[in-house]
């Protein structure tokens, strides 16, 4: 039986179609230039289907494995963006899906904890991030909803899938200070950043629409 080894190559004209999203960023309203550094170094056509892979760095969410999505890179940006990010920061991500977000974290030396319920992609996520040498402290296959209360507290959480509400375990392992953004609804969802500035005390801003997958409860 003969196997295809996808091979992770990063040529010239991928770094310049990078360089062209950079460009589309910026127009949109991203400023951080850590952010928008991280997005120019981390190769997104290594974890895009290779059907897709001549369209990564047009600025559109492309589906991956196991029905899920890869956002975006304006929403990747964005919500890294707003989360300020500082190195060494214990960061908690929901829902790894293909690793590309979990690399960017990584990439601004935040201290990568994620979780993912699908098995298949915490695998593949895996595997992606260990062919370019990236380390997240740990890739958990389970229930994103429960956090990671064996690794709390965090000072940063970001969560890439709809959630119906915003799930108290998460809240609960917000470091005082720590933010939380998480996109609330069901079919198209509001962005919120959530900041605890208190025990049970926080506060909520909105900062628009957005779409996403849905974040499943119990389905693991």
């Amino acid at each position: 039986m003969c196997y295809k080894i996808r091979l992770l190559i990063d040529t010239p004209k991928h770094k310049g179609n990078r360089k062209k999203l950079i460009e589309k960023l910026i127009l949109k309203g991203i400023t951080d230039k850590k952010v928008l550094n991280a997005i120019y170094n981390i190769p997104r056509h290594f974890f895009i289907e290779k059907d897709f892979e001549d369209f990564a760095y047009d600025d559109k969410a492309f589906p991956i494995s196991a029905k899920q999505t890869i956002s975006q890179p304006f929403t990747v940006a964005f919500q890294t963006e707003k989360l300020n990010i500082q190195e060494g920061e214990k960061v908690l991500e929901v829902g790894t899906g293909s690793g590309y977000q979990t690399a960017i974290l990584i990439f601004l030396k935040a201290e990568v904890y994620s979780v993912e319920r699908i098995f298949e992609l915490n695998r593949n996520s895996k595997k992606t991030l260990s062919k370019l040498s990236l380390k997240p402290k740990q890739i958990i296959w389970s229930d994103g909803y429960l956090g990671l209360t064996e690794h709390a507290p965090f000072n940063k959480i970001i969560v890439t899938a709809g959630s119906k509400d915003i799930p108290s375990e998460l809240l609960n392992q917000l470091k005082i200070g720590g933010k939380m953004i998480i996109p609330i609804g069901e079919l198209n969802q509001k962005m919120f950043l959530i900041k605890k500035t208190g025990e049970n005390d926080f506060e909520k801003t909105d900062l628009g629409s957005f779409k996403f997958v849905p974040m499943l409860k119990n389905r693991i």
